[in-house]
């Protein structure tokens, strides 16, 4: 096999036609030009140029679980600090290279051949090669790892060595969202990785390396001097602070004792946005968004009629404006604008109807009922979880409101152990659609955490999956079968896309977020 040449723009063969060449989807990092203060855009451009040295402070709210390292779950900023992924996207959702330099999709999307770098060390000073992908891969087809892209991970079923630096992956059937793997999967060395899953040892290929953990409190990473991207990091390390309590998370940007985070509340970050010692930025195309996740199999609510009423009894308005700041968008799906999958009809499908909330409850015989009610201890959650609350005790719904940390609710999450009504905020939507239906926790086809099971569910979502497109009539049509199952069982009831907001004090420049919100500091530095 000859070595693979970068093809100048991916092609519908080299992108498995997943609609990944511009079928509307939007990166994180797209909409940074987005939604940001007219004086920050102006701002933005300045004599300042990237210069070296300097350890950047980012501030938030969880520690990581180092457990769920793989899951993209919870904390996910330490990722792109420490590991590399085989590809990553552009603005407009085109694969770029990373780890892999090129690669090539047969005809009938089967195989996948891929060219990697010939010059990367893990911090350890191991070099990486292609051994180091397929262990990346069956570490994902792991089931202890709890992977949320673990059913695209299987679908690999073997590997072709051609050499260190060459290697084909063998698919089972096609899928419509193998380049969203690529995105997600880091690159983990093999001979540290219960190390990792502990959170003793981070050994990567990334830009930083971990010198020091103290859990609940920080994370301290350094320069990788061997970093095989020229010049970069600009930075001698990375401190993260770990401050659960909102308001000395924002107290500590105030006084500079930390530069960014992506945790600060939108009725906080509302106030910094005349403050010109900040810069303020959304990411709202959808890297997250607010739900109330339902298990199915509790009493009352396994009558999708009292889902349906809780839909209509939330004022999501009300939340966006009190609880998010105004830093987000109502919908009834979890779509964002920029998914082949959203519609006006289906992101406004309910809307704050108390009336029609009663005589649903009514119909299901569920008037004056109790739930138990978890969230996240949280500010930011629990202010959420109290207008939530609130709203559903006009209809006659009682809620008994039960705080966890996050750790604990992502546990939850994973095993099926939430109680009748809990609220949390998901991912996945940004991607092919596919994607959310296939891995996310709340909406797995296979296993999902509302025990929600529908044979017409599973092979709806099984046919938008194994194909190589999201882009036709045909996958459309797929797409929009799979929100009518969403609106109308109503397991998970999805309540506005809330993009993260990025509050960065003016020396921060040049970080970035990936689709999945792992930090990206390649670029970044601090001005003098």
């Amino acid at each position: 096999m000859t070595a693979l040449p970068r093809p100048p723009a991916p092609s519908r063969r080299t992108l498995l036609r997943a609609g990944l060449a511009g079928a509307g989807l939007l990166t994180l990092a797209g909409c940074r030009s987005a939604v940001e203060h007219a004086r920050n855009a102006a701002g933005a451009v300045d004599a300042d140029s990237p210069r070296r040295g300097g350890v950047l402070t980012v501030a938030t709210g969880i520690d990581i679980t180092p457990s769920l390292l793989f899951a993209v779950s919870a904390n996910t900023l330490v990722q792109r600090l420490a590991f590399n992924t085989l590809t990553r996207y552009d603005d407009r959702l085109r694969p770029q290279p990373e780890l892999a330099t090129a690669w090539e999709v047969s005809p009938d999307g089967l195989n996948v051949t891929l060219r990697l770098r010939e010059d990367v060390l893990f911090h350890s000073g191991r070099r990486f090669t292609a051994d180091d992908v397929v262990f990346a891969v069956r570490n994902l087809q792991n089931p202890a790892r709890s992977a949320q892209l673990r059913s695209t991970a299987a679908t690999v079923t073997d590997f072709r060595k051609n050499g260190d630096f060459e290697l084909t992956l063998v698919l089972a059937h096609p899928v419509s969202n193998l380049f969203d793997l690529f995105e997600f999967m880091i690159v983990p060395d093999r001979e540290s990785i219960e190390d990792a899953v502990t959170g003793t040892r981070l050994i990567g290929t990334g830009p930083f390396a971990l010198t020091g953990r103290k859990p609940g409190s920080s994370l301290s990473f350094a320069r990788n001097e061997q970093y095989w991207n020229p010049g970069r990091p600009h930075l001698d390390g990375v401190e993260i602070r770990i401050i659960p309590q909102a308001e000395s998370l924002l107290s500590s940007l105030r006084t500079g004792q930390t530069h960014l985070s992506y945790n600060v509340r939108g009725k906080d970050a509302a106030t910094l946005v005349d403050d010109p010692r900040f810069r303020i930025k959304q990411y709202d195309t959808g890297s997250g968004a607010h739900y109330i996740g339902v298990d199915v199999t509790a009493e009352h609510v396994r009558d999708k009629r009292v889902r349906q009423a809780i839909a209509w009894a939330v004022d999501r308005d009300r939340l966006v404006q009190q609880a998010l700041g105004g830093y987000g968008t109502v919908s009834s799906v979890p779509w964002p604008k920029s998914s082949p999958a959203y519609t006006e009809a289906g992101a406004t499908h309910y809307r704050h109807d108390p009336e029609r909330a009663r005589a649903l409850l009514r119909e299901a015989g569920a008037e004056h009922i109790t739930l138990p009610f978890a969230h996240s201890n949280e500010a930011g959650p629990t202010a959420i979880a109290q207008i939530l609350q609130y709203d559903l005790r006009q209809v006659g719904i009682e809620t008994v409101l039960q705080p966890a940390d996050s750790p604990t609710m992502q546990k939850q999450l994973i095993s099926q152990s939430m109680p009748a009504l809990w609220t949390l905020s998901h991912g996945f939507a940004q991607l092919q659609p596919a994607t959310l239906a296939v891995s996310a926790y709340p909406f797995n086809e296979a296993r999902n955490s509302s025990r929600f099971a529908s044979p017409a569910y599973t092979d709806v979502v099984q046919r938008a999956w194994n194909r190589s497109d999201s882009d036709s009539p045909e996958a459309r049509a797929l797409h929009q079968q799979i929100t009518d199952v969403l609106l109308d069982e109503e397991f998970v009831i999805d309540l506005a896309i809330a993009g993260l907001v990025e509050v960065a004090g003016r020396r921060a420049r040049g970080v970035t977020l990936n689709k999945f919100g792992y930090l990206n500091l390649d670029d970044a530095y601090l001005t003098a």
